[in-house]
C-alpha cells in the first residue's frame, strides 16, 4: 500500500494511491480512515507531506562512516535528537537557506511512520507498531551544529525536514538502499544493511523515553557524503522501493 496526502479543488485529503490515481480516505490510516468515492487521477492533485506528525525523532552518527567524515565517534547508544512538526514539508516544497546560516546540508534518511501508540515496547513490539515507511531529508545548518552542542536550532529550521512522496508499507527496512542526488549528480549511496542500531531496536529505545504516537515519524540516520545546498539546487533523497523526494532550495 501506498499513503499519500494530497491537495485537490482546494481540499486536502489523505489517499491510497491505486496505479496512475488515488482514491481519497475519510482520516489518517493510522487513524482508522477507510476508502471512499471513486479513485481521481494523480495528474490532477498535488502531493503534499504524507504525514502530520507529532514529532520527528532522528537518530545522529548511525551510519559509522558519516561519523567519520563529520570527525565524530560512533555512539554506544543511539544520539537521539528532535525536528519540530513546524520543519515538515512535502515533495516538490522549497527548502529556505536561512539567513542565520552559510552552510546548510542535506542528509538523506530512510523514515519510519508510527502506526500505533509505542510506549517501552520491545523490539518486536516495535516492528508491529510500524505502518510504513518514507523518504526524508535531514536538512541541516552544519555551521551552527559546529557551533552549538545541542542540534534543535541547526535541525529545527521551517522547511528543514522534507518528507514524502509516500508512505510505503512493504518494503524490509533492513535492506533498502538510501541515495542523495544534487543538480542529478550522486552525493550520498548507502544501504541500511549499514546502520548501527536498526529500525525496530530504535524504535524500541526511543518508546522508553517518549511515547511514540500514530503518524510520528522516525529518521535513521544519514549515510557519508553529506554536503551543501545552494539556492537554485533541486535535491533528491531515493529509497529504493519508496519513491523519489524531490525539493528545490531557496
Amino acid at each position: 500500500m501506498r499513503i499519500c496526502r494530497y491537495r485537490r479543488d482546494g481540499h486536502e485529503r489523505y489517499g491510497a494511491i491505486e496505479g496512475d490515481a488515488v482514491r481519497a480516505l475519510t482520516a489518517a490510516p493510522w487513524a482508522g480512515g477507510l476508502p471512499e468515492g471513486k479513485p481521481v487521477p494523480l495528474a490532477g492533485s498535488q502531493l503534499l507531506a504524507p504525514v502530520e506528525p507529532s514529532k520527528v525523532v532522528c537518530v545522529g552518527r548511525n551510519y559509522r562512516a558519516h561519523a567519520k567524515e563529520l570527525g565524530n565517534e560512533v555512539p554506544a547508544e543511539p544520539l537521539l535528537f528532535l525536528k519540530p512538526s513546524t520543519s515538515v514539508v512535502g515533495p516538490q516544497d522549497a527548502i529556505r537557506r536561512p539567513p542565520q546560516s552559510r552552510e546548510v546540508h542535506h542528509e538523506a534518511e530512510l523514515a519510519v511512520v508510527v502506526g500505533r501508540p509505542l510506549s517501552r515496547a520491545t523490539p518486536t513490539e516495535a516492528r508491529l507498531a510500524v505502518f510504513g515507511y518514507a523518504c526524508l531529508n535531514d536538512v541541516t545548518a552544519r555551521d551552527i551544529q559546529r557551533a552549538e552542542k545541542q542540534f534543535t536550532r541547526a535541525k529545527g529550521f521551517d522547511t528543514f525536514c522534507p518528507v514524502g512522496p509516500v508512505v510505503e508499507t512493504s518494503i524490509d527496512p533492513m535492506d533498502v538502499s538510501v541515495v542523495c542526488r544534487v543538480n542529478g549528480t550522486e552525493r550520498q549511496r548507502g544501504s541500511t544493511r549499514d546502520l548501527v542500531f536498526d529500525p525496530f531496536f530504535l524504535l524500541s529505545y526511543i518508546s522508553q523515553v517518549m511515547t511514540l504516537l500514530p503518524g510520528d515519524v522516525v529518521a535513521t540516520g544519514t549515510p557519508e557524503g553529506v554536503g551543501p545546498l545552494e539556492h537554485g539546487d533541486w535535491v533528491e533523497v531515493e529509497i529504493s522501493g519508496v519513491g523519489i523526494l524531490r525539493n528545490p532550495v531557496v
